[in-house]
């Protein structure tokens, strides 16, 4: 009897361990195909002309969450939006790799609760994050960069980016290379400097050049365009910006208040970006930018990244994206139009990053011109990063 009980209880532990390990497999690939959908799949095939012109473009994105996800972005998947082979399909050059590290329950554009349950606690755990991430926001920031640095470490062409010595080395290296791709870090909510401001020079040592201050919530900088209290910059969020500007990193204004842009307009001197984001004259939403902060934002030299979801442009067709980069384009002009996906940050998409050249030739069908569609696909982001990184 005693043997019967020790055999079967080893094969129940077995059988609950190989359950354990599918569980661990399988989960992150269900979590991720229903957070990242994409309405039409491959192949993408652009026009004659469009491919042709495509094919000439330097093509840079300002956001995709993708390490989010655990997803191994040195192979190509058939998940999500975004790895290295797939930005090679599109013919991007550099990519913004963002990080999340909280998103409330309940997440909404309206309002949100800085206290409320976080959904990217489970998350950490089921793709196996160090259990010191599990509670710490800045460990996660700082876990998602090490990522990207060994994803890296593993693709010979594969650069991180940090500065304008780096970036013009991937661009001229590219012209005998066109296998070889970008990436750069940055954060999307600087709630993971957790009130403390060493924490900021710590995310510069590990790689990110780009920041936004809030996400879905009021943090210790201010006030979210989704958060509760509609406030302006602390006078944490003023430190942390000012210290952010001598450093050359570059200011990420999407998702904060109206009273923070204005703030953060006063305070800073070189251009902003609002590196995924939808314009209230084609799509009201808390989340999107009037007409007189377009304005206000291109005045410094700055840029308005639109984004490809329904959330954002109010269509879920890349029609409604190019409306939005028409508006701006005819309000203040294509300099400071921009690409800003939102790939892999839990949204729909009309396609994954192997659509790009479809956005080319919805711009040429649009009346766009040529010189038009270079900067909005990428020279514009370029001209930002050269003024806003550091030199080397």
């Amino acid at each position: 009897m005693k043997t019967w009980l020790k055999n079967n209880l080893v094969r129940i532990a077995l059988v609950l361990i190989l359950l354990i390990g599918l569980f661990f497999i399988v989960a992150p690939t269900m979590v991720e195909k229903g957070q990242n959908g994409v309405i039409n799949l491959q192949p993408h095939i652009a026009s004659e002309e469009a491919q042709a012109l495509h094919d000439t473009l330097t093509v840079v994105d300002l956001h995709a969450d993708s390490l989010l996800f655990g997803r191994d972005l040195v192979h190509e998947s058939q998940n999500g939006h975004v790895d290295f082979p797939r930005m090679r399909g599109a013919g991007a050059a550099l990519q913004a790799f963002t990080i999340v590290t909280k998103s409330p329950a309940g997440q909404n554009y309206e309002e949100n609760a800085t206290a409320a349950a976080d959904n990217i606690t489970l998350l950490a755990m089921v793709n196996l994050w160090p259990v010191s991430s599990w509670g710490s926001l800045a460990e996660r920031a700082l876990y998602q960069a090490r990522m990207l640095h060994r994803f890296d470490r593993l693709d010979e062409n594969f650069r991180i980016i940090k500065n304008v010595a780096e970036l013009d080395a991937l661009l001229e290296d590219r012209k005998s290379n066109p296998d070889l791709v970008g990436g750069f870090l940055g954060i999307e909510g600087l709630h993971c400097l957790e009130g403390d401001f060493e924490n900021l020079q710590i995310m510069i040592d590990a790689g990110f050049r780009m920041m936004s201050a809030t996400h879905f919530f009021d943090n210790e900088l201010g006030g979210s365009a989704h958060g509760q209290s509609g406030e302006g910059l602390t006078e944490f969020g003023r430190q942390v910006f000012t210290a952010m500007e001598e450093q050359n990193i570059l200011i990420d204004i999407a998702h904060v208040s109206p009273a923070m842009i204005d703030d953060l307009l006063e305070l800073t001197t070189k251009p902003m970006v609002v590196s995924h984001t939808g314009v209230k004259a084609t799509c009201d939403s808390p989340r999107n930018l009037s007409d007189e902060h377009i304005k206000a934002i291109a005045a410094k030299g700055g840029l308005i990244a639109i984004g490809m979801w329904d959330g954002a442009v109010c269509g879920t067709d890349i029609d409604a994206t190019i409306d939005a980069m028409r508006h701006v384009t005819d309000l203040v002009g294509a300099d400071y139009v921009a690409l800003g996906s939102d790939f892999d940050g839990a949204v729909t998409t009309p396609f994954d990053i192997t659509g790009f050249p479809i956005i080319t030739q919805k711009l040429l069908e649009a009346d766009f011109t040529e010189e038009e569609i270079r900067k909005i696909m990428g020279e514009n982001t370029i001209r930002v990063l050269r003024e806003t990184l550091p030199k080397e």
